[in-house]
């Protein structure tokens, strides 16, 4: 039995009878659709409110508002994104007045909380049905059609209070991880300037300082090869070679996660064939702060290439190690360096291997290129640690989602004690 099945287990009630009776979401809400605000600012003034917008709740921006009759939205709402892309995706509650692009779904007779994790749970049945061709919309009585089985606010609460206690672990978990990556980004801009041993004197250069005992390097000095991946047409059917992508280079890593094949002869197979400890780079991308970003290839049993849009660099490893250019050059540092060398053309940043090849790259013993992976790497090991548990914790909440929330597993005669958050509200 595996652990998710486990904590289901502890809210099965296999000798109660489950009601077939269903309620319309409709029957149980009231959609109050934003405005555009007579004014927005970025900093608060008298009579300025929280203006609820998607950045308010993902922390990407905040805003306030001043509109006397402006919509505006309750901590018992839940607030639903209405225009664009991610319509249907919704957010717990709070005071403030509404964006034009948002609306609060207002519970009448069903709890809050349990009405949040229900309307998560739908969201890319939402989301598909949506209105509008140029600009998406959410389609309102599609969401008022909805329906769920659990009718009994007690046990709506509870189900709710078990819901929200593994929602919560899933939000602190991020916290964590950013917290930690914050940590990571420290030492490593730290560590490209004072080094892993203790240095008396340091070199001035246009991207800051290194110590006076690092050689500063032309890159195409230390690279002993470099190529561009294949522009051959790629395919899903598995026909060909499997080929990495710039999604498959993530967070300094190669992922194999959505591999595409790319039919090739023998000897271009053999030119773009990778490599253990092969470093991979992003070339083109629409977003300028993904072009130059990298990672290293560790030997699979799969024979891989790559696709046009990266570019394979190997360096000299009696000079340099791979997995410390790799940190270089994902470093604050090394992209400020790069930046420089990034063109645009057709909507697109492009960066060329005869610019890779003009980079100054520092260059500490190898014993101490050796230490600073390693510090690096401990605390990225810490990152990924809690990547993990978040992943674990987002499966079990899934799984939960999906057996309460459709009444396959209920929480009848259970002793679970109410979070005071879903209790307060309803």
């Amino acid at each position: 039995m595996s652990e998710q099945d486990a904590k289901l287990d502890e809210f099965a009630e296999s000798d109660h009878p489950i009601s077939d009776d269903t309620h319309r979401v409709g029957d149980r809400i009231k959609i109050i659709k934003g405005t555009k605000p007579d004014e927005v600012m970025k900093e608060p003034v008298d009579g300025a409110e929280k203006y609820l917008v998607v950045g308010t709740f993902t922390g990407e921006e905040k805003k306030y508002a001043v509109d006397d009759g402006a919509p505006r939205g309750k901590p018992e709402d839940v607030i639903m994104i209405m225009d664009g892309s991610k319509s249907g995706r919704v957010y717990p509650g709070g005071h403030g007045i509404l964006g034009s692009t948002m609306a609060s779904i207002r519970p009448d007779g069903i709890n809050p909380t349990f009405l949040y994790f229900f309307l998560e749970r739908a969201f890319n049945r939402i989301n598909s049905a949506t209105k509008g061709s140029a600009v998406p919309h959410t389609d309102k009585d599609f969401v008022r059609s909805l329906k769920y089985k659990i009718t009994s606010l007690d046990e709506q609460r509870k189900i709710a209070s078990v819901l929200y206690t593994v929602d919560q672990a899933v939000q602190n978990t991020k916290k964590v991880i950013e917290q930690t990556k914050r940590l990571r980004t420290g030492i490593v801009q730290s560590i490209f300037r004072s080094g892993h041993k203790t240095h008396e004197s340091y070199q001035k250069t246009g991207s800051g300082e290194y110590s006076e005992m690092w050689d500063l390097v032309k890159f195409e000095d230390l690279i002993e090869d470099t190529r561009y991946g294949t522009d051959n047409k790629s395919n899903t059917e598995g026909k060909g070679y499997p080929t990495l992508r710039i999604p498959n280079v993530v967070e300094k890593r190669v992922t194999t996660d959505d591999l595409k094949h790319t039919p090739l002869d023998d000897d271009e197979f053999e030119r773009l064939r990778l490599e253990d400890d092969d470093i991979l780079v992003i070339r083109t991308n629409g977003n300028p702060n993904y072009v130059g970003r990298c990672a290293t290839f560790t030997e699979r049993t799969d024979s891989l290439v790559f696709a046009s849009y990266l570019i394979r660099i190997r360096v000299d490893e009696s000079r340099i190690r791979p997995a410390f250019v790799r940190e270089f050059l994902n470093s604050q540092r090394g992209q400020n360096d790069m930046s420089g060398w990034v063109r645009s053309s057709a909507g697109n940043y492009n960066l060329t291997v005869a610019a890779i090849e003009k980079f100054d790259v520092p260059v500490p013993s190898l014993d101490e290129q050796e230490a600073i992976i390693k510090k690096i790497d401990s605390v990225e090991g810490l990152v990924q640690m809690n990547y993990q548990h978040l992943g674990q914790l987002q499966r079990l909440k899934q799984g939960l989602m999906q057996d309460l929330l459709s009444g396959e597993v209920r929480t009848y005669n259970k002793g679970i004690e109410l979070v005071d958050d879903v209790f307060q509200h309803g």
